[in-house]
């Protein structure tokens, strides 16, 4: 594979053009920007970690930017996917990724080796403190894990963490067989099993003394001493995923005896040590790069009236003020979380505030909006200084642009537990259709969609149910208009449409 040939010298910036598009063709190289002046390279891998192996970087010391090649391209897209979601922060400062045109950097060593050097440090950690054979670090020289069931406590408990959540985050380093959870010492704690020691030992290095949530829900993983675990019932305390046949067993403890018995032992081995990492990789102690699927568990929390130690109100800017509505905003600030108010800002109509039912759904919001397209513009969404957003007083006619929605029928979080809780995703060019009745058929979901001004370039109805559909517009621009033009769209026979965004592809 002949890679382009990239040197550091400074005479780059000529094939550095044309790196600005984030649509580029995906590449496991990513080309970063913006990075604050004294970052380390330490840093920069860092931001890659969850997703897989780093295998190499170039630093453009002079122009702020790096280049990250990690070991497979399917890590960069997860890497490139969740960053969108979730704005990468480094010494608190947004910076930009996106695909490079290089397919693999092929580095000039002398210039590079205190790169190389860093890699090599990091990987060691990686992979369990394996001594540096020669230079290399090979593949095979992890240390065998104990055992491939994880026994996790999660601390600084502030929401409640599911089953569900733990098998999303968990999930991105392998298949999930079977876990556990219980409550033992006033803890929430769980047992997970895969199906193969080495997800395991990744799993704990990724994520322990990680937080799932920002800055409270803590993970501390170690390896339990059972090597299998015997589910009885699948349900929300217990599930074994290879048999999808077991019963529920209502209110059934979820405990095996000899399981019991084996926690009670294991709970005073328990001194969960601190993974023994250099002092050269403290920034490797970064919070909230949780795994990316820990952004996406953040939208399962659904503890109405729990603020989540954030502000309830919104501030979004650059909005196509020939266009945007009160309804518009709530529509699609509505797809994370129940808008209570909005208010587009008399003096300054390209802004609005937003009131969220909590801190929770604002950050969720502002993860999944911020920079997002909306009528052609990109908007802006960051955190208000406000609590809450004032209604005009009595009488006072301020032309339709504050709308309380507190009493709206439309809200998809108001039911504790509701599936919807389940199905929050980043904003993406295949939406999901439900509550279609039976007489609609594709060709008028395509025309509908057709309407809103894109393009509509895949359709499938679900086959268990032709209630439910996907349906992929040519861009997440145009599938967010979609979303506000034709959610609640009365289809007839008292069908109203529900769209939301979907993460699988058609």
């Amino acid at each position: 594979m002949s890679g382009m040939v990239v040197t550091a010298n400074g005479n780059d910036s000529k094939k550095f053009k044309g790196e600005d598009k984030m649509d580029g063709a995906p590449s496991r190289v990513l080309h970063i920007r913006k990075l604050p002046g004294e970052v380390t390279e330490t840093e920069v891998i860092a931001l890659g970690l969850p997703f897989g192996k780093v295998t190499n970087i170039l630093m453009l010391k002079g122009k702020n930017q790096a280049f990250l090649e990690l070991a497979t391209e399917e890590a960069a897209i997860t890497m490139v996917n969740y960053y969108s979601a979730v704005t990468p922060h480094l010494r608190n400062q947004p910076i930009y990724i996106q695909y490079s045109n290089h397919k693999e950097l092929k580095t000039d060593n002398t210039l590079n080796q205190r790169a190389q050097a860093v890699l090599q440090a990091v990987t060691a950690v990686q992979t369990a403190n394996t001594p540096l054979s020669g230079t290399t670090v090979s593949e095979s020289a992890v240390t065998p894990a104990q055992s491939p069931v994880l026994r996790i406590i999660i601390d600084n408990m502030y929401y409640p963490v599911t089953l569900d959540v733990l098998h999303q985050i968990f999930s991105k380093f392998g298949a999930v067989l079977k876990i556990i959870t219980f409550t033992k010492n006033n803890q929430f704690q769980a047992l997970l099993q895969y199906g193969d020691p080495v997800n395991a030992q990744q799993a704990k290095l990724a994520l322990d003394g990680q937080n799932i949530y920002n800055a409270c829900c803590t993970l501390r993983i170690d390896f339990s001493k059972l090597v299998n675990l015997n589910v009885k019932y699948n349900n929300d305390k217990s599930r074994d995923y290879t048999r999808p046949d077991l019963p529920s067993g209502d209110g059934q403890p979820a405990l095996d005896p000899a399981i019991a018995a084996a926690f009670a032992k294991e709970t005073s081995l328990l001194g969960l040590p601190v993974a023994a990492v250099p002092g050269a990789l403290s920034p490797l102690a970064i919070p909230n790069a949780a795994a990316a699927a820990a952004a996406a568990a953040a939208g399962r929390v659904g503890m109405p009236g729990v603020s989540a130690g954030g502000n309830t109100v919104l501030l979004v800017s650059n909005l196509n003020e020939e266009m945007v509505t009160p309804q518009s905003l709530f529509t699609l600030f509505g797809v994370y979380g129940d808008v209570q108010r909005v208010k587009i800002l008399y003096n300054k109509k390209d802004s609005a505030l937003i009131q969220m039912a909590d801190g929770n759904q604002s950050q969720l919001a502002m993860n999944h909006l911020n920079g997002q397209k909306m009528y052609g513009k990109i908007i802006r969404v960051t955190l208000s200084k406000h609590q809450t957003v004032q209604l005009p007083r009595e009488g006072l006619d301020d032309q339709g642009l504050t709308k309380d929605f507190g009493n709206s029928p439309l809200h998809r979080f108001k039911k504790p537990g509701s599936k919807n809780f389940q199905n929050i995703f980043p904003p993406s060019a295949t939406l999901h259709l439900s509550n279609i009745p039976p007489s609609v058929a594709e060709e008028d979901l395509r025309t509908l969609f057709a309407n809103t001004g894109g393009t509509v370039k895949a359709f499938k109805f679900f086959q268990r149910d032709h209630k439910m559909a996907l349906l992929q517009m040519a861009t997440v621009e145009e599938a967010i208009q979609a979303l506000i033009d034709l959610h609640n769209y009365n289809l007839g026979e008292n069908h109203h449409l529900r769209v939301s965004f979907s993460k699988s592809t058609i």
